[in-house]
């Protein structure tokens, strides 16, 4: 996949990371269900149709490395923002927390397809 393409393609993602989360959100307080499986579950889902449309792997590699990934980066975000490093900008850690999220995410997704470009 050419990089140009693998840009856009994490742009979308990232986009959708940030402006689905409110969303998500919301559907966890209808549901009444902890956030962090709604939200884990959400990605998941980001996460699968990302794989399924760009990468085109096997199906077994594509749902394991999507909730892998989604579950994993939601963990590290929330780390991240157990660090409070950021608290004089975002005092409640909120925004630090999506954008974490999202970044973590891409740069997994990255480090698997360029190990998964030299297996082959």
């Amino acid at each position: 996949m050419k990089p140009q393409i693998r840009i856009l393609l994490y742009s979308i993602l990232f986009f959708l990371y940030l402006t689905a989360t409110s969303v998500l959100l919301s559907i966890g307080e209808k549901l009444q269900t902890d956030p962090y499986i709604t939200l884990g579950c959400g990605f998941a889902v980001f996460n699968l149709i990302y794989a399924f449309l760009a990468l085109k792997w096997k199906p077994l590699l594509n749902i394991i490395f999507a909730v892998g990934i989604a579950a994993l980066s939601l963990f590290l975000a929330l780390q991240f923002t157990n660090l409070h490093l950021l608290v004089n900008y975002d005092p409640y850690q909120v925004k630090t927390a999506i954008f974490a999220n999202a970044l973590i995410a891409i740069i997994f997704w990255e480090i698997v397809y360029q190990i998964k470009s030299r297996i082959k």
